[in-house]
C-alpha cells in the first residue's frame, strides 16, 4: 500500500470515530435529527450570514461600540440585525449622526433594524429611528427573506404601535404575514425579551402574543435585546415549557456595546449566560437548519456555537 493510500485510509477511519460525536453534540442543542442537514457537516449546503446585536451607540462613539462594529465588517453579514435601543438616550437623528452613523453606520446598507424604548425617548413616532434609516426600516414592523430563511422585525414597545395584544393592528399583520409565507424556517427578532435572567429588566409578558403565533406557526429563532447580557434558552413553547420538539430558542444579545447588566437567578431552561462580554451573534442560516456563534470583541474570549434544524 502507497503512503498517500494507507493516509487516506487512515484518515476515513479517523472520520468514522469522531462524526458520531459531533452529531450527538449538535443533537443536544436544537432540532437536529439523523436525517436533518444540519446533522451531516460535510453535506451541508452554504448559508447565509447574519450577525444581530442591539443596545449599541452611546451618544458619543464608545469603544466598545467601535469594537462591535469592527467585528461586524470583519465576517461581512449578508444582513445585519439591530435588535433595539440603537442610539442612546432619546435615539435623535442628530444622536444617530454623531455615534451609530460612525460606528455601525459603517455596514448601514446591510442593516435590517428593529426599535427599542430609546428609539421613542426623543419623538412617540420614533422620528430620529425612521430619519436615519429610511427604507432600511420600511415600518415599526416588516418582514422580508434571506434564502430559504423568512426574517420578521417586530417592534415590542406596543404602547406606540396601537397594541402587540390579540386584534392589535402588529397582531392581526403578524398574524397574517405568517399565514402568507410557506419558508420551512423562520426567524423573528425585536426588542424587549419574552424570558430573561437578567435583574436589570427581566423578560416581558407584553410579548406573549408574538410568541403564540409564532409558536403556532412552527417558527425556530427569536432574537432580543434590552438586557444587556448575552443569554440562550432551550427551545420553548409559548408558556415557557421546554419543548425540543417544536418550541422557539430565544437568544438575548443585548451586548452592542452601551454597558453591560448583571444576571439574577437563572431563568427555567436557561442554557448560556454571559455579563462581561461585548460581542454579536453571527448566525448561518441554511435551507433547513441553523448554526450559531456568539463572536466576541477583539481582547475576550467567551464564546458560545451549536446548530439546530428547522421545524
Amino acid at each position: 500500500m502507497s503512503r498517500r493510500a494507507l493516509f487516506l485510509t487512515l484518515w476515513f477511519l479517523a472520520m468514522a470515530v469522531v462524526v458520531p460525536t459531533a452529531l450527538a453534540d449538535l443533537t443536544g442543542v436544537g432540532h437536529c435529527g439523523a436525517a436533518d442537514p444540519c446533522a451531516s457537516p460535510a453535506a451541508r449546503p452554504r448559508g447565509r450570514i447574519l450577525t444581530a446585536a442591539g443596545d449599541i451607540a452611546d451618544p458619543h462613539p464608545s469603544s466598545a461600540t467601535q469594537a462591535t462594529a469592527r467585528l461586524i465588517v470583519s465576517i461581512n453579514p449578508t444582513v445585519a440585525l439591530t435588535l433595539g435601543d440603537n442610539q442612546y438616550h432619546n435615539g435623535s437623528l442628530g444622536d444617530y449622526l454623531r455615534s451609530y452613523d460612525s460606528t455601525w453606520g459603517a455596514f448601514l446598507s446591510k442593516t435590517a433594524p428593529s426599535l427599542g424604548n430609546h428609539e421613542y425617548g426623543s419623538s412617540p413616532t420614533a422620528a430620529g429611528y425612521f430619519a436615519y434609516f429610511g427604507d432600511r426600516s420600511p415600518g415599526a414592523y416588516y418582514s422580508f427573506d434571506v434564502g430559504a430563511w423568512h426574517l420578521i422585525s417586530l417592534d415590542s414597545n406596543c404602547r406606540y404601535v396601537g397594541g402587540c395584544d390579540v386584534g392589535s393592528p402588529q397582531y392581526d399583520w403578524l398574524k397574517a404575514d405568517l399565514a402568507a409565507d410557506p419558508a420551512t424556517c423562520t426567524l423573528a427578532y425585536w426588542h424587549h425579551p419574552r424570558w430573561s435572567s437578567g435583574t436589570t429588566h427581566g423578560g416581558s409578558h407584553s410579548v406573549s402574543p408574538f410568541w403564540d403565533l409564532l409558536y403556532a406557526a412552527g417558527a425556530d429563532v427569536v432574537l432580543n435585546g434590552h438586557e444587556h447580557n448575552y443569554e440562550r434558552f432551550a427551545p420553548q413553547d409559548p408558556s415557557g415549557g421546554l419543548d425540543r420538539a417544536n418550541g422557539i430558542v430565544e437568544f438575548v444579545v443585548g451586548t452592542g456595546g452601551h454597558g453591560l447588566y448583571p444576571f439574577g437567578p437563572a431563568q427555567p431552561h436557561s442554557m448560556v449566560r454571559n455579563s462581561r462580554t461585548f460581542g454579536v451573534l453571527k448566525l448561518t442560516l441554511r435551507p433547513r437548519s441553523y448554526d450559531f456563534e456568539f463572536r466576541p470583541v477583539q481582547g475576550q474570549t467567551f464564546s458560545d456555537s451549536g446548530a439546530a434544524g428547522c421545524h
